[in-house]
């Protein structure tokens, strides 16, 4: 069991930096990769199922339980309803674990999926910008029915506006 942990690790530390190189930017007007990862519940998220459902708010932040990521996360949290209203899904994620995201979502009564991006490899699909070259970057994607970005925005500190964006361009869509 070991030795296929560890063949796993090296395959994933392998093909990491090709999806890395690979990658095209994600931006308005590109359709958004496929992909799954587990929400916090443990639970496969495969974003495929959701597209021509509902409008997607997919966000990357940093990490849980920082000052930033929780305001931001309170943020989407305290406009839910703004959301349901225009029919979006609000998906946030980062590169922590399903344990820390299901303890984070329920310390701050989180009403909405965060996905645990362990390997960086939605990130590095969406080529998610770095800041500094080392944080993770805050970029939150704008998706229509039809999987097609409509607004990026990327900021690592104004943490609230990601969130009176995302709504404007929401409201804007009709």
């Amino acid at each position: 069991m070991k030795t296929r942990k560890l063949t796993l690790k090296l395959v994933v530390l392998f093909l990491i930096p090709i999806a890395c190189i690979a990658a095209e930017k994600v931006e308005v007007g590109s359709k958004i990769p496929s992909f799954s990862l587990k929400d916090q519940n443990g639970m496969e998220f495969n974003i495929d199922s959701v597209i021509g459902k509902n409008k997607l708010v997919i966000y990357f932040y940093p990490k849980d339980d920082t000052p930033g990521c929780t305001k931001q996360a309170c943020t989407f949290r305290d406009q839910f309803e703004a959301f349901k209203d225009e029919n979006a899904l609000v998906i946030g994620i980062s590169g922590q674990s399903v344990e820390s995201h299901k303890a984070f979502a329920e310390k701050n009564r989180l009403s909405f999926t965060l996905l645990s991006d362990e390997d960086n490899v939605v990130r590095n699909l969406f080529a998610v910008p770095t800041t500094l070259g080392v944080l993770p970057g805050r970029v939150t994607y704008i998706v229509d029915l039809s999987g097609k970005v409509l607004f990026v925005f990327n900021s690592q500190n104004e943490v609230e506006k990601h969130v009176s964006e995302a709504i404007r361009v929401l409201k804007e869509m009709k």
